[in-house]
């Protein structure tokens, strides 16, 4: 059985950014029909196969769509983000997601959801239970399965690992009923500090947990993401330690010590140099309970398990000790290749600013319905890569500083970001008082220093 439909937008993938754009689009363009397209039955993305003790890690002020609050406003009170915005839960998230489709975007009469769903190309789809096809005419295809995401339970694992060996993914770790002599957690990004966090929040001791990195990460100080008023020196104060720190740096070394001695950066072990940075985004609490594990394998990339040994690519080997492993290794971003957001009639959304794939995506849209010509669309989203080695984050800074810019020049553009609920910064920033004298010296050391800053990162890349 098949079937042909038209519509004005076809969006591959309900997740947070594929509805985030959706969002907006409806907001900004009143007639525009809309199809979504996802191979889960409810909206979220990978938060569908998430493990079940997973939250944000920066606050859910930053996170969902514009037009309906995810957090309203609340901050956590007890806890190891005690003091800081509340970061939902992954239940939360799916509930809240439900919700838009539901209360905004189907009772608008514009929007069809189309759920397990595997998108063919060429704007046909296949219903996974039916087999049933439909063929979709679109003036648009908004392809938001690029940043796809990989997570726990839908990796394979690019080592080996024998059948008599206890494997399993972070998704598992909360079934567990007969008690191992201890865990091994495999991989340092933020999926192997949730599941370290998860177990001593559970009593485990941390003699009995074993933490294999292949690498080390600067990680970002969760205070310094807080969308508040009460957080200002903190957060935009932190912007411009950044841009004095990287001006004044001497060479790419020197400006990661001069980032952790301002404080931008922090590390897990202060006598081991980071060479990777994803993102993560942690609070010194619990910083402070991860340097409690001190058994931390520091010998490179797992090659194979077996029931008695792991090895590492380099040939070094570690007992398995009886430990259950767990696998925290998969990355959260596959691929990192950059597209035009916009092409013909294909829209890509991707990050257009630094850690923000939701608002990036929700500015993406503002601009489909407010830019005219390609040209000028894609001079408006830059794509900010993602970031990985030391290098790239280089690269990151220096697009995501570019793009600010050419933003700030850009007065309907910029009058939407001050109202744009996924963006509070630009909202705190702009409403600074001049008798504010303390702010207002941060916000005229950030002009002062933003273009010596610029200027220095073009300096690294070249």
């Amino acid at each position: 059985m098949s079937e042909h439909i038209k519509t004005d937008y076809l969006v591959i993938g309900s997740g947070a950014v594929g509805m985030a754009f959706v969002d907006t689009l409806l907001d900004e363009i009143p007639d525009a029909d809309i199809v979504m397209v996802d191979r889960f039955a409810k909206p979220g993305g990978h938060w569908n196969s998430a493990y079940p003790f997973v939250t944000l890690h920066q606050p859910s002020a930053f996170y969902g769509v514009n037009s309906r609050e995810l957090s309203q406003g609340l901050r956590d009170e007890t806890g190891l983000n005690k003091g800081f915005g509340d970061l939902a839960t992954g239940a939360e998230i799916l509930a809240y997601f439900e919700s838009v489709l539901r209360q905004k975007f189907l009772t608008s009469g514009r929007v069809r959801f189309y759920p397990l769903s595997n998108y063919l190309g060429d704007g046909v789809f296949e219903h996974r239970l039916s087999g049933n096809k439909t063929t979709a005419t679109a003036k648009k295809i908004v392809d938001c399965t690029h940043l796809n995401t990989s997570v726990p339970s839908t990796h394979k694992p690019n080592f080996t690992i024998a059948d008599d060996v206890r494997f399993m993914p972070l998704n598992d770790l909360p079934d567990i009923t007969n008690a191992p002599k201890g865990y091994t957690i495999v991989g340092g990004g933020k999926t192997g500090i949730d599941a370290i966090l998860w177990l001593l929040e559970n009593n485990i001791s941390p003699k009995s947990i074993r933490w294999i990195k292949s690498r080390d990460a600067w990680l970002i100080n969760r205070k310094h993401t807080q969308p508040f008023e009460d957080f200002f020196e903190d957060s935009i104060g932190n912007q411009a330690n950044m841009f004095e720190a990287i001006a004044a740096a001497t060479s790419k070394a020197d400006m990661f010590d001069r980032l952790e001695a301002c404080g931008y950066f922090l590390r897990l072990d202060p006598t081991v140099r980071p060479t990777m940075f994803h993102g993560a985004t942690i609070s010194e609490a619990e910083l402070t309970e991860l340097r409690r594990v001190k058994d931390v394998v520091r010998k490179g990339r797992v090659a194979s398990i077996d029931s008695d040994v792991i090895t590492f690519v380099n040939g070094r080997t570690e007992p398995t000790l009886g430990h259950v492993i767990v696998d925290c290794s998969a990355s959260a971003i596959k691929d990192n290749v950059i597209k035009p957001v916009f092409d013909g009639n294909v829209i890509t959304p991707q990050t257009v600013r630094s850690y923000q794939p939701v608002f990036s995506a929700s500015m993406i849209a503002w601009v489909e319905a407010n830019v005219e010509g390609e040209a000028s669309k894609n001079g408006l989203t830059g794509v900010v890569p993602l970031p990985d080695d030391l290098d790239a984050f280089v690269r990151m800074t220096a697009a995501n500083m570019m793009n600010q810019a050419l933003w700030g020049q850009n007065k309907p553009l910029r009058t939407w970001m001050r109202a744009q609920r996924l963006d509070g910064f630009s909202k705190l920033v702009s409403g600074v008082k001049p008798e504010e004298t303390a702010k207002v010296d941060i916000l005229n050391r950030m002009k002062t220093s933003a273009m010596p800053a610029m200027m220095k990162l073009q300096s690294f890349l070249n």
